[in-house]
């Protein structure tokens, strides 16, 4: 998807809003309303059309990679760009600043895999309590 220097882009078609790359782009001249979406669009099976898409459009476009890198370096938080739904991006975001920080999806610091039978309870042999067992 390319910039339109606005939050939001205007109904119509897109521009480019400069760069080389951006001349190159499947998505050029393609209603903006395929990438972004339209006031009053809900959640659901429109929006799940939509993107896809713009998905598609996204897919054999000769710029790909270099609009994907633009939306994640500028947080655009609205649209399809690259191929990634504004989902997808949020996602993305989550996942790079878990593994540079070294937390989990929990917020709890990775840890080393557990080793063979770590987490199992002790089991008690007949006659004996088993001490894991709370009575």
């Amino acid at each position: 998807m390319l910039p339109t220097g606005q939050p939001f882009p205007p109904a119509g078609k897109i521009t480019t809003g400069g760069g080389d790359w951006q001349e190159h782009a499947a998505c050029r001249g393609t209603e903006s309303s395929v990438f972004f979406s339209p006031d009053g669009e809900r959640r659901g099976r429109a929006q799940a059309r939509r993107e896809s898409r713009a998905r598609r459009i996204c897919q054999d476009c000769p710029v790909l990679g270099r609009c994907r890198e633009h939306a994640l370096a500028m947080g655009e938080p609205y649209g399809v760009w690259g191929g990634m739904t504004e989902a997808d991006r949020r996602r993305h975001a989550r996942r790079r600043l878990a593994a540079a920080t070294g937390l989990s999806r929990r917020g709890t610091l990775d840890q080393p895999a557990p080793g063979p039978g770590a987490g199992l309870r002790p089991v008690a042999t007949r006659g004996e309590r088993n001490p894991a067992v709370r009575r």
